[in-house]
């Protein structure tokens, strides 16, 4: 019994100081965790349930030239309910007056708010959605409503912030306006203004304190931020909104009558290079049109008959022939190395000058001139295409701007074909803005400036930067051949391939091209024609300059030339400029019978029917979209919240009166 009674006290001293081991181990751990590991865990627990969260800073708005809004970050709220945190004697109170308050705003009944809160209460739902998509206004409404307004920890609100970015007019210049995105992995795209200006719109981001409450789900600890964020800069841009409108649609008018695949307009302010206008559609499978790509500035091709200034330029500059020079165009049809230059008007235009040739786009006479002047010193012809600038990128601030070919004698691609084909627009590729721009340089009298897309970063009211005009070549040539070239410019239209744009009311000068594009892939398989406008008005003192350019116009009718397709849309523009704003003798005496007959811009408004004397059913359209229709029309907007228009409180078909204001609710 005294050696079981021992064996048992041997026992129990080994598991006392086991016990004793166990304790000594977790004091010890203890003092590591406090004192040693400490602030690592401490940090560690804090990283996993309190977090600071990036608030993004609102973006700079862009603006058109004068003054209207191009593209703006609107606020956008998402209200939650953490109903764990208010006290019972508080969430009673307050629930059914909070219900009553909310169904008024958002057009729900009280009883399904009131409903809702208390089975959130009951399942101690810390993250139950209120209300999203939200106005500033109805955010700032709803924080004042009983029970939400005692604040985060004692009313349970829990607040959501997103920007969001809208474009105020819509579809119109989308692609020139641009965008940024943010990938998942924290880069960034994008294209256009929006992105080559990031720097000056984006701000600087601010941040928000957040507690995990539950899986996946984080609330603001303070009402207030850790760093508030400080909103971008304006960007001022040079669109005009007018004009931009007379471009789209006439682009789009053309675009639809021919069944075109895709085109551009571009209208540059012929002294400082401002881009006025542009606009980029091409088809959908639905037949619809929509800006994807800026062609007007990514999109080299061969030019065609467009690039026949550059000869005659070249040919005058050298002194190698005056425009008076007598050349037979052969039946329309001549040979070099075997290869066929062919007129476009059968049997040619028998013996013809230079400048008639020019008039008359005749491949014949340009290549003759060419090829008979340069032949011994291909060289002397290329240098001054390379002088010129054509041979290389605008170096346009905004991304993607396509990269032009100009082969050289130097080149072992060079053959004996390549200065004749050059001489009517192939074998070389160039962007309709560069081509845009040597004309222009001929316009402004021999000085080429840089395309411009904004002029001024504004902070409010205060400029922080200002883009001045940029001269790329001050004289391309000599005023003698620039006075030539502007008389067969303004003879091309008044009795050349662009004689049925010609109008005795104002001037315009320019070139017609048409060409034949991919004709040397797959057999001339996959060949199709573009055609191409590109000139200045008025002639006399030009003020614009514009180049339309339509790719793949239907041949049904074998009407695809760009005196047909792109002529009308560059006179359309004209037309609609100068009689809006009729700021030259040439246009005070257009009238309404006049403009009928030569199909003006009017006659297209009125089909897209743009009524102006009755109010217009805006339900289902974007808000900022039915804000600048309504602006157009001249009537005042008051917003109430954000999406689409769900109610307009003047009811379509009414007499539309420009002095009342129209209350659009939006959802």
């Amino acid at each position: 019994m005294a050696v079981e009674d021992k064996n048992i006290s041997y026992r129990i001293y080994l598991v006392a100081f086991a016990i004793f081991l166990m304790a000594i181990a977790i004091v010890i751990k203890l003092t590591n965790i406090q004192w040693v590991e400490g602030d690592y865990y401490r940090k560690l627990a804090k990283e996993r349930t309190v977090r600071n969260f990036v608030i993004p800073a609102n973006k700079g708005n862009i603006y058109s030239a004068d003054g209207s809004l191009l593209a703006t970050s609107i606020p956008n709220y998402e209200i939650r309910f953490d109903a764990v945190a208010p006290k019972s004697e508080a969430f009673e109170k307050n629930v059914k007056p909070l219900s009553d308050s909310l169904a008024l705003l958002l057009g729900k009944p009280s009883g399904f708010f009131l409903n809702e809160f208390r089975k959130a209460r009951a399942n101690k739902n810390r993250y139950f959605l209120v209300a999203r998509d939200l106005s500033y206004t109805e955010f700032i409404k709803i924080k004042s409503f009983p029970l939400f307004n005692l604040g985060t920890y004692k009313g349970g609100i829990i607040i959501e912030q997103e920007t969001v970015r809208e474009h105020p007019i819509g579809k119109i210049a989308e692609r020139t306006i641009g965008y940024e995105r943010r990938n998942p992995n924290g880069d960034s795209n994008g294209k256009g203004i929006e992105w080559a200006y990031r720097r000056y719109l984006n701000g600087k981001d601010g941040k928000i304190l957040k507690q995990k409450i539950s899986k996946g789900q984080w609330k603001p600890i303070r009402d207030v931020n850790e760093v508030d964020p400080q909103d971008g800069y304006d960007v001022i841009s040079t669109i005009d909104v007018f004009i931009q409108d007379i471009a789209h649609h006439a682009l789009l008018k053309q675009l639809t009558d021919y069944e075109a695949d895709h085109g551009c307009v571009v209208v540059m302010e012929t002294k400082t290079g401002k881009i006025k206008a542009i606009s980029n559609l091409g088809r959908a499978g639905d037949g619809s049109y929509y800006e994807t790509t800026n062609y007007a500035v990514a999109e080299a091709h061969e030019p065609g008959s467009t690039y026949k200034l550059v000869d005659l330029m070249n040919l005058l500059e050298d002194k190698k022939i005056d425009t008076s020079a007598v050349f037979d165009t052969y039946g329309g049809d001549i040979t070099y190395s075997g290869k066929h230059v062919r007129d476009s008007h059968r049997g040619g235009y028998g013996k013809i000058s230079l400048a008639r040739g020019f008039e008359l786009s005749s491949n014949t006479v340009m290549v003759q001139a060419v090829y008979d002047n340069y032949k011994n010193n291909p060289s002397q012809f290329v240098n001054h295409i390379n002088r010129y600038g054509l041979n290389k990128s605008l170096g346009l601030s905004i991304k993607g701007e396509g990269k032009p070919f100009v082969p050289q004698p130097t080149d072992k691609n060079w053959s004996n074909i390549s200065l004749p084909w050059m001489a009517f627009g192939y074998g070389v590729s160039i962007t309709p803005l560069q081509t845009l721009t040597f004309y222009n340089a001929v316009a402004n009298n021999g000085e080429m400036v840089k395309p411009q897309f904004v002029s001024e970063i504004k902070e409010w009211n205060r400029t922080i930067k200002k883009y001045d005009k940029e001269v790329i070549n001050p004289k391309v040539c000599s005023q003698e051949t620039i006075k030539k070239l502007k008389a067969v410019m303004l003879n091309v239209v008044k009795k050349g391939t662009a004689s049925k744009l010609y109008s005795k009311n104002f001037s315009m000068a320019g070139k017609t091209g048409t060409a034949a594009v991919n004709y040397a892939k797959d057999g001339g398989a996959g060949k199709y024609y573009a055609s191409s406008f590109v000139g200045y008005f008025p002639a006399d003192n030009p003020k614009y300059s514009c180049i339309v350019v339509v790719h793949k116009p239907s041949t049904a009718h074998n009407n695809y030339y760009g005196a047909d397709v792109a002529g009308p849309v560059f006179k359309r523009i004209a037309q609609k400029i100068f009689t809006d704003t009729p700021s030259t003798n040439e246009i005070k005496n257009i009238n309404r019978k006049i403009l009928k007959q030569e199909n003006d811009y009017d006659n297209y408004e009125k089909s897209q029917n743009l009524q102006t004397s009755i109010v217009p059913n805006v339900k289902g359209m974007s808000g900022m979209d039915a804000v600048s229709l309504f602006g157009n029309l001249g009537v005042k907007v008051k917003i109430i919240g954000i999406g689409k228009v769900k109610k307009q409180s003047i009811q379509p078909g009414e007499n539309l009166d420009k002095n009342t204001t129209i209350t659009l609710e939006l959802s």
